[in-house]
């Protein structure tokens, strides 16, 4: 019929169609398989910020859901990242690893910079004791994490709630919180509620506060998974100026055994240099 096109014609336009147009200068996408590759990385994200959104853990079937993957690419994609240290893998639940929690650490970092001993001390403990160590202060009603001294070999336990607010649920809080007199315990806890964790973190105020009265001065203070699942800390007071103080360390919890002796080794380091400690935090 007149004005329509002949085979020839169209075979010739179905072939300029279906030729790919050039990518603008400088994109990366026209590279082949790059669209492939920046998806994997896309969905690795999308599985890294779920995970970080789970503090108790989460297993792939329920990641996979959530990240609207298919399962076995969010089984392919979590087994990396396990390896590359981005996530661990416990009793089928997946956690922030290592990797992530450097990548997210320049606040401890700078802590540690900031406070971290002159001399070294807090890093000379942690080797020595074979543990990551905190020092904390609860200083103007607040408690205040003064320095962290971890390392690749000794990572620190990461960070799944605000320290300040959830005093009530990891060691070095709690420890502060036991130098105080029970006025201002309950001072804090209306500012800072008890509130659940992990199905180990204390109930309620009234038990919190039984436990407080219950620890002995000058004693560690335990507690074993109440703020982070597989995560164990211990904590002992000390003084820093005119504040109370605690120092802590964490464990996985598949050392709890070794908790006692890891606090005596603690308490042991402590009474050699807290001073030089003290000194070098207070300038």
């Amino acid at each position: 019929m007149p004005g329509q096109p002949g085979a020839a014609s169209l075979a010739r336009r179905g072939r300029a169609a279906a030729l790919p147009r050039p990518a603008p200068p400088g994109d990366d996408s026209a590279r082949p398989g790059a669209t492939t590759l920046i998806g994997s990385v896309q969905r690795a994200l999308r599985l890294l910020e779920t995970v970080a959104a789970h503090g108790h853990g989460a297993p792939a079937k329920q990641l996979a859901r959530e990240t609207g993957l298919a399962l076995p690419t969010a089984y392919h994609l979590l087994r990396t990242l396990v390896h590359e240290g981005y996530l661990r893998r416990e009793d089928g639940l997946f956690f922030l690893g290592a990797a992530t929690e450097r990548l997210t650490g320049g606040g401890a970092r700078a802590r540690e910079n900031r406070h971290g001993t002159r001399d070294g001390t807090l890093a000379r403990w942690r080797d020595s004791i074979g543990a990551p160590l905190y020092l904390g202060v609860y200083r103007d009603g607040e408690i205040e994490v003064e320095a962290i001294a971890a390392s690749r070999e000794f990572p620190a336990a990461p960070e799944v709630a605000d320290l300040r607010a959830t005093g009530h649920a990891h060691a070095l809080g709690q420890c502060l919180l036991a130098q105080l007199a029970e006025s201002g315990r309950r001072d804090h806890l209306a500012r800072y509620p008890v509130r659940p964790l992990t199905p180990h973190t204390v109930r309620d105020e009234g038990a919190l506060l039984r436990r407080m009265a219950g620890i002995p001065s000058a004693e560690p203070v335990f507690e074993r998974q109440e703020y982070a699942i597989g995560t164990i800390c211990a904590a002992i007071p000390v003084t820093v100026g005119d504040a109370p103080g605690a120092l802590a360390l964490s464990l996985p919890a598949h050392r709890a055994d070794r908790l006692p002796f890891f606090a005596r080794q603690l308490r042991a380091e402590a009474g050699h240099g807290l001073g030089s400690l003290t000194l070098s935090i207070s300038i």
